[in-house]
């Protein structure tokens, strides 16, 4: 099932500091690819983002944000549907904001409290600096902002993103490699090399991921934990709850909460 594009906003004067763009992006779209005269934060408050660029794609969460360099060719969109929220900073502000090159990031409460917010009062006159008040919080959020490492990579060939759409709208899903294999056309052996090329990981290890990521959307999103087990597949909470700590270090209910210790590079 094929994409359809969003026009990307153009003609635009760089923001000064900084300016939040609120945008709905229905299921199955994206923007072209395109590039910013300026830094860019690219985020949900809900739904799911497709991030690529030239190093690869993943997808995000709303717990998660993508950093763009000024400059960077990149391609936005979502598989089921976005609430967006784009910042859009000057390159001028540089000095303890992430690197020069695309970054995950840890999206904390107060960040995301801060970035609706300025959506909010985007374009409203700043008599009393309020709005300039905002903007400074999110920049020393951003700041202290973590790198993570537990994004979702996503494949680039027509046939391995159908695969992972299939997988990620169903992460309970049984099948084999060797039954994707045939129902892609492809032997195993072929499968295994293309999936390990164009995410950087094994089909085994990426649907383990897959499920830590849903796992944290559909808890983030009120599901609760045995709901959540049964919808990823496995056969009891307690089974869920084990693998949950083996990759993250902590419960399921101390993650959501805030107290799981730093995972950013797990």
């Amino acid at each position: 099932m094929n994409w359809d594009t969003i026009e990307a906003p153009h003609g635009l004067a760089p923001p000064d500091p900084l300016k939040v763009r609120a945008q709905s992006i229905p299921a199955r779209h994206s923007f072209p690819e395109h590039a910013h005269d300026w830094h860019q934060m690219v985020y949900a408050i809900s739904g799911v983002l497709t991030v690529a660029t030239k190093a690869g794609s993943f997808v995000i969460s709303p717990e998660q944000a993508a950093w763009l360099p000024t400059g960077l060719d990149h391609k936005v969109g979502s598989m089921f549907g976005a609430e967006f929220r784009s910042l859009w900073i000057n390159d001028r502000i540089a000095s303890g904001l992430p690197a020069e090159h695309a970054t995950l990031l840890g999206v904390s409460p107060l960040l995301k409290a801060l970035i609706v917010e300025a959506a909010r009062i985007e374009g409203e006159p700043d008599a009393d600096g309020y709005a300039g008040r905002i903007t400074q919080l999110i920049l020393d959020q951003l700041r202290r902002a973590t790198p993570i490492s537990t994004a979702l990579p996503w494949p680039t060939s027509t046939a391995l993103v159908s695969l992972c759409e299939t997988l990620y709208a169903d992460p309970a899903d049984p099948t084999e490699m060797e039954a994707w294999a045939r129902t892609l056309g492809m032997s195993e052996r072929t499968l295994a090399r293309r999936f390990l090329g164009e995410t950087g990981m094994s089909l085994r290890t990426w649907r383990r991921r897959l499920r830590l990521f849903r796992a944290i959307e559909m808890l983030g999103g009120g599901l609760d934990v045995t709901r959540t087990a049964l919808e990823l597949g496995y056969g009891s909470t307690s089974a869920f709850i084990y693998a949950f700590r083996q990759e993250l270090g902590s419960s399921p209910q101390a993650y959501m909460k805030g107290d799981a210790p730093n995972t950013a590079t797990r």
